[in-house]
């Protein structure tokens, strides 16, 4: 199985039954689910980490805290087929929800830099693309805001 992770936002009980039947078409359904975001395999959980980072340094606050920091154990099922699914803080969401449209470039920015520093030089090419994923997860973030619950699913 390739690298796969997602941010399902909804009813822990519904997120948790399409992983374990890997209906991950209908996770995109926002009939069911208020927001999902597919994050690739281009990526590691660490990339969230630098973005909550450069969010913060942007934007002169102490939130969001570390992505690594926000996820806690889901009770009784931190397993779902091959996949680990653990709840993500809802301040997390909250706070990066509240990066203002016209923050989105500053912070994507900065996250370039700090990836770049982790990585080393990322090719001109792959940089709108990062700044368009900034985008993506603070709209995510804002959809899922008043979800009942954020799943962050990943298998490596």
């Amino acid at each position: 199985m390739a690298a796969l992770m997602d941010l399902i936002a909804g009813e822990t009980r519904e997120i948790l039954l399409a992983l374990s039947i890997e209906d991950y078409d209908g996770l995109d359904d926002r009939n069911r689910f208020d927001a999902h975001l597919a994050l690739g395999g281009g990526i590691d959980p660490t990339w969230l980490d630098l973005f909550s980072e450069a969010a913060r340094t942007t934007l002169g606050r102490e939130r969001p805290t570390d992505f690594i920091d926000a996820r806690r154990d889901l009770e009784g099922r931190a397993q779902t087929g091959e996949r680990t699914v653990e709840l993500v803080d809802p301040e997390w969401i909250s706070a990066v929800a509240q990066i203002d449209e016209h923050d989105i470039d500053g912070v994507a920015g900065s996250w370039i830099d700090l990836i770049e520093e982790e990585l080393g030089p990322l090719p001109r090419e792959e940089k709108p693309w990062i700044r368009a994923f900034a985008g993506d997860i603070v709209a995510f973030s804002r959809a899922a805001d008043r979800a009942p619950a954020v799943l962050f699913a990943w298998s490596l």
